[in-house]
């Protein structure tokens, strides 16, 4: 089952949104022991806050994926194998970002970010493989039928039979 348009479009926008602020951070803070060190940390603290409230939005899209998408695809038997990837590396990004947030102890929060950015960083190859098998599994659910042409009346072939006995 597609998205439906609105839906779909919420969707990339906001996990698209959320890889990019990521992918900036990560920059960043990797910047950030460099020769502009306060310009790097001021802009690695702003996207970090973007990436926050992004992600407090991709929360709302992923419930709705998860209640238009995700529980009717599931009854249908449709990509499922893909679908449950997904799912799991969505649970994963909320589980580690929640230990990011409130790891108590520096090495769950070290290996919480090492999970977090590896599964971000997968994400889009992981929705890509998801949608393609996701249309494929539909072309063959649903293969396209040669279409019938109409001819119109005026150019169909007109056959008239000759009773003889009627003169």
């Amino acid at each position: 089952m597609r998205l439906e348009p609105g839906l779909r479009f919420w969707n990339y926008a906001v996990f698209a949104t959320l890889l990019a602020t990521g992918v900036i951070w990560l920059v960043a803070d990797m910047l950030k022991t460099s020769a502009d060190e306060e310009l790097w940390q001021a802009i690695a603290a702003n996207v970090l806050m973007l990436h926050g409230i992004t992600a407090m939005i991709a929360l709302v899209v992923l419930g709705a994926v998860i209640a238009l998408h995700v529980r009717y695809s599931w009854r249908a038997g449709k990509n499922r194998m893909s679908g449950a990837v997904m799912v799991g590396a969505n649970a994963v990004l909320v589980i580690t970002a929640w230990g990011l947030y409130y790891a108590g102890s520096d090495l769950l929060r070290t290996f919480a970010a090492d999970v977090h950015i590896a599964v971000g960083i997968a994400w889009p190859a992981l929705v890509v493989a998801h949608v393609v098998l996701g249309r494929r599994t539909r072309k063959r659910a649903y293969p396209k039928r040669p279409q019938s042409i109409e001819i119109p009346a005026a150019l169909q072939t007109v056959t008239f039979s000759e009773d003889r006995g009627s003169r």
